[in-house]
């Protein structure tokens, strides 16, 4: 290419070879520079792990989970409550309080694995979102016998809600005449396993 086709054609002074010398070494720096900025421009498009985890199905160990223990785990930022039923959790809750607001999980959209007794897959175990049903509140784990005076003499045990006094068996129901409109969520979720459980997937919707 001649020089009469460039846009900025040499001059005699960049024909010195020490002026040569200073331009290649600062359009060098020039681009280093931009490539650096742009780098971390372009790190931003790509989403986090954690973006990426809060959609996605989360797996669990609950072979370590031992009768009347509970291990949670964060899905879609919400945590999930799995909770092995001793055998005294599993008889209180086969056998429903008629205070209960929605024995059979009639009120609120549930899967239909759900709307049993116990309102799980598995009998043994219960899965659940940890958040109360009023405003977003974190419930805590009671068990039965407990000298709690907001809780009836005769609690079989289940979630209490601190903020507003909501009361849920251990089944995730809700009482009656409590600010909770619904009972606990019960996340999608199917067994892989004997120990495993995939949170976030069932056979229907996987």
């Amino acid at each position: 290419m001649s020089n009469d086709t460039l846009a900025f054609p040499l001059t005699p002074a960049a024909d010195d070879p020490q002026r040569r010398t200073w331009l290649i070494a600062t359009t060098a720096a020039g681009g280093v520079a931009a490539a650096a900025t742009a780098v971390p421009f372009v790190s931003s498009f790509a989403p986090s792990e954690r973006a990426r985890a809060m959609g996605a199905a989360v797996e669990v160990d609950v072979g370590d989970i031992p009768p009347g223990g509970m291990k949670t785990v964060e899905w879609r930022g919400k945590p999930v409550w799995i909770v092995r039923r001793s055998p005294e959790m599993l008889a209180a809750v086969q056998k429903p309080s008629p205070d209960l607001a929605d024995p059979n999980s009639m009120r609120d959209q549930q899967p239909e694995y759900a709307r049993n007794v116990t309102r799980s897959v598995r009998p043994e175990v219960f899965v659940a979102v940890g958040i109360c049903t009023h405003l977003g509140c974190s419930p805590t784990a009671v068990p039965a016998g407990s000298a709690n005076p907001s809780l009836p003499s005769d609690w079989q045990g289940g979630y209490f809600c601190p903020c507003h006094g909501s009361t849920f068996d251990g089944a995730g129901r809700v009482f009656k005449n409590k600010p909770a409109p619904t009972n606990l969520e019960i996340p999608p979720h199917q067994f892989l396993s004997d120990t495993r459980l995939l949170i976030g997937e069932d056979s229907r919707s996987a």
